[in-house]
């Protein structure tokens, strides 16, 4: 299971309840800089998000860095920066942009030699153990036999995991699991194509990876939301107190007095430095 997070706290929260493993959502990313999930934001802007998020967990990541930022060239580049930030794992799509969501309509695909193409430019340009999926959102727009081979097709070329995006029952997953032999990530994501389906069930068919890509996004927006609402209506947080993290449970969670700690040895430190530098004179 990994849950989708969108900041470094974030990830720092799936990591404290024991999660193996969490997502970057390109949608989550795109939509909390108030933009639509059309593929919009750059590389840098990913990366510069990114960099927080890896350095305060020791989750493997996997990032979803939509179609590649480009044709293979650019796939290249997006691999090496994002191994540089010790990424665990990228899957790219087989979208044409602007890309869609998965789960919504009007989705166009590239050819299946343009992604064998970004596939081979991805498993060339890594230097580490960095896992690429491929992801294919075919089943919406050539139908589920034409996913299958897709799949196949870039399993051969390449991929470590295979991301059947938006299937539509138990039944087309399980299809799936049984003709394509190469590991499989599932997406459990709300409001979409797919039926709620715990990990479990997944896991009983097949399935490595469940993410999990919108769920504290879309949690933390209505919380928000409803905070808001109550704060114009009365003019007081008093009644949203039990509904907060306190103040210490977040300086804990942060490692706020570590910090202080730290400061004070260091301080402790250099005054002994300075008091043994006016003994010597």
């Amino acid at each position: 299971m990994a849950p989708g997070v969108f900041n470094g706290i974030t990830a720092k929260m799936a990591e404290r309840q024991g999660f193996k493993a969490a997502y970057f959502s390109g949608g989550a990313l795109a939509n909390s800089m108030v933009l639509p999930d059309l593929g919009v934001f750059t590389l840098t802007e990913l990366t510069t998000c990114l960099a927080p998020v890896v350095s305060r967990t020791n989750l493997p990541l996997i990032v979803d860095v939509d179609t590649g930022f480009g044709e293979t060239i650019n796939v290249v580049r997006t691999v090496t920066e994002l191994e540089r930030l010790d990424v665990a794992a990228v899957h790219i799509e087989d979208q044409m942009m602007p890309k869609k969501c998965g789960h919504l309509s009007g989705k166009r695909l590239i050819d299946v030699e343009s992604m064998v193409k970004k596939i081979v430019a991805a498993t060339e340009a890594r230097r580490t153990d960095m896992v690429i999926i491929a992801r294919t959102d075919a089943r919406d727009v050539e139908g589920l036999d034409a996913m299958i081979e897709r799949a196949r097709v870039y399993a051969r070329a390449g991929a470590d995991m295979i991301f059947p995006e938006a299937l539509v029952s138990r039944e087309e997953f399980a299809e799936v699991a049984k003709k394509v032999h190469t590991p499989l990530v599932a997406n459990m994501t709300e409001f979409g194509r797919t039926p709620y389906i715990t990990a479990r069930e997944y896991e009983r068919m097949g399935y490595k990876v469940v993410i999990f890509p919108m769920t504290a996004f879309r949690i933390m927006l209505k919380a928000v939301q409803d905070a808001f609402e109550e704060l114009r209506r009365h003019g007081s947080q008093r009644d949203l107190l039990g509904r907060m993290m306190t103040r210490e449970q977040l300086y804990e969670l942060i490692g706020y007095h570590d910090a202080l700690e730290l400061d004070g040895r260091i301080v402790e430190r250099a005054e002994k430095i300075l008091r043994s530098s006016d003994d010597v004179t």
